[in-house]
């Protein structure tokens, strides 16, 4: 049974291979066979595919922060939105509160007064 296993990696890179018999005992042979292709030429062109990546990455995290800060604001100002109606229901709330109040007084007090000069005790 032969496998045979093909990767490119940069020129560089550390590489680590291990290998596990799962056949008992059997005799294996292993043949490793790095084959490099790269120039100078190639190494430039990876190197600068590498920033050209890192740079688009770079700028689709900038557009992703810019969506999100978007986000935030349009949070932000729909809860102030918010906040200023509550505020403003509440101040309404407050006034027809001192408003029944003041004429439930007003409205006892003639009661009350009519109430005792038919009573003839005032």
């Amino acid at each position: 049974m032969s496998v045979r296993y093909t990767f490119d990696t940069i020129p560089w890179a550390e590489i680590l291979i291990c290998i596990e018999s799962a056949s008992g005992g059997l005799l294996q042979h292993v043949f490793l066979d790095p084959i490099s292709e790269f120039s100078h030429k190639n190494i430039l062109n990876c190197l600068l595919t590498e920033l050209q990546l890192r740079a688009r990455q770079l700028l689709d995290q900038v557009e992703q922060i810019q969506k999100e800060q978007n986000y935030q604001r349009y949070r932000e100002e729909r809860f102030r939105m918010t906040s200023e109606s509550t505020n403003q229901r509440v101040l309404w709330w407050s006034i027809a509160q001192t408003i029944i109040l003041i004429l439930t007084g007003i409205w006892q007090m003639r009661h009350l007064k009519s109430f005792f000069e038919a009573k003839k005790l005032v």
